[in-house]
C-alpha cells in the first residue's frame, strides 16, 4: 500500500456521497477508497460497482471491522451521527462526518472527548469552509479593505423536499440543522469574537420541523449578524436563493454565490478607500477559481492522518457552531 494514501471507506450510501464526496474522493491523489458499507449489501456492491470501489459490506459494523480501513467517512441521517461517530472512534477510525456532526453542542463534545481517548481526529465535514473563495474573503477582510466588520446578512433557501429525513423532527430534519449551519459557520468564520446574544423566529411543519427560519446574532465586541434559511422557495421549481452581506466601517463586500460550488466564483468589494495593494478606492470585483471542495476536503484530513497537519475544522470551531444552533433552536422552540 502507498504509505502516502489514506485508506478511507464511507458509512452509507447517501446522495450527497454519490453526487459529492465520493467524486471528492477520486479527485484527492492522497485518498485510496477502498471499501463502502449500506444498510443491504446489493446497495453497498451497487455503489461498489459504479465507483470502482474495492469492498462492499452489507453492515457498518463490518465495515469497522476492516483492519485496512484507516478513515471513514459518514453521511447518514442526523439522528445517526452520534452512534455511528463513536463507534468508528471506538475502532480506531479517524472519522470524517457530514454537517452537522451533532445535534447538540453537548453530543459534539461527546464525540471530540472520544476522538481524543481513542488517538484519532474527527474533523466536522464543512467542504465549502476548504474553498479557496472563502479563503479569499477572509484575506480580504484581514486586509483591512472594509475595515472592521460591524454586519454581517446570508441566506439560503431552497426547496424541492419530498420523503426526506430532513422532514423528520426524530431524525434531526429541518432548515435549521441542514442549511442554517451553513449561515453559521460562514458568520463565525467571518467574525471572531464570542457570540452574546440569539434571536430567532420559524415556521413549522404539521411534523414539527422548521421550515423557514430568520435569526440575529449579536457579538460581544459589538457587531452583528443575522440570517435566514428556509426549505420551501417558491412553487413548482427546485431554484434557491444565496445571499451573503459583509458590512464593514470603510465598505463593503457582496455575494450572490451558492457556498459550496466549483469553477469560477465571483464576489464584489465596494472600498470607500484604496485598498493595501494600491487599487482605487469603489467596486472591485474579485474572481476566485474554485477546484472541488470535497477534493479538498478530504485531502487536508488525510494531510492530518498522514503528515501532522491541524484539520481545518477544529473542535473549538465545531462545539462554537454547535452551541450557536442550541441556542436558535432553543429561540424557536423547536
Amino acid at each position: 500500500m502507498d504509505t502516502k494514501k489514506v485508506t478511507w471507506g464511507i458509512l452509507g450510501t447517501a446522495n450527497i456521497a454519490r453526487w459529492a464526496t465520493i467524486p471528492g474522493m477520486k479527485k484527492a491523489d492522497n485518498c485510496r477508497l477502498y471499501a463502502i458499507a449500506g444498510r443491504s449489501l446489493e446497495k453497498a456492491q451497487s455503489f461498489a460497482a459504479q465507483y470502482g470501489i474495492e469492498r462492499a459490506y452489507g453492515s457498518y459494523d463490518e465495515l469497522l471491522a476492516d483492519d485496512a480501513v484507516q478513515a471513514v467517512y459518514i453521511p447518514l441521517p442526523n439522528d445517526l451521527h452520534l452512534p455511528w461517530v463513536t463507534k468508528a472512534l471506538r475502532a480506531g477510525k479517524h472519522v470524517l462526518c457530514e454537517k452537522p456532526l451533532a445535534l447538540n453542542a453537548s453530543e459534539a463534545r461527546a464525540m471530540y472527548k472520544t476522538a481524543r481517548e481513542n488517538g484519532v481526529i474527527l474533523m466536522e465535514a464543512y467542504a465549502y469552509l476548504h474553498s479557496p473563495y472563502v479563503e479569499s474573503l477572509k484575506k480580504d477582510i484581514a486586509s483591512g479593505v472594509i475595515g472592521d466588520v460591524d454586519f454581517i446578512d446570508t441566506a439560503f433557501v431552497t426547496q424541492g423536499y419530498k420523503e426526506d429525513f430532513r422532514l423528520h423532527k426524530e431524525h434531526g430534519g429541518g432548515a435549521m440543522y441542514d442549511l442554517g449551519c451553513y449561515c453559521t459557520t460562514m458568520i463565525l468564520s467571518l467574525i471572531d469574537d464570542e457570540v452574546s446574544s440569539v434571536h430567532a423566529s420559524a415556521e413549522f411543519t404539521d411534523l414539527g420541523v422548521d421550515m423557514l427560519t430568520t435569526a440575529q446574532m449579536r457579538f460581544q465586541g459589538g457587531a452583528r449578524a443575522a440570517f435566514t434559511v428556509g426549505m420551501n422557495l417558491g412553487v413548482g421549481s427546485n431554484s434557491r436563493f444565496d445571499r451573503l452581506y459583509i458590512h464593514g466601517s470603510k465598505g463593503c463586500i457582496r455575494s450572490d454565490v451558492e457556498y459550496n460550488q466549483e469553477g469560477s466564483l465571483r464576489y464584489t468589494i465596494y472600498a470607500r478607500e484604496a485598498l493595501p495593494d494600491g487599487t482605487p478606492a469603489g467596486e472591485i470585483t474579485r474572481e476566485v477559481f474554485v477546484p472541488q471542495n470535497y477534493a479538498l476536503e478530504v485531502a487536508q484530513l488525510g494531510r492530518c492522518i498522514s503528515e501532522g497537519e491541524t484539520p481545518h475544522i477544529s473542535e473549538e470551531f465545531s462545539v462554537k457552531n454547535a452551541e450557536v444552533i442550541d441556542r436558535v433552536l432553543a429561540a424557536i422552540g423547536y
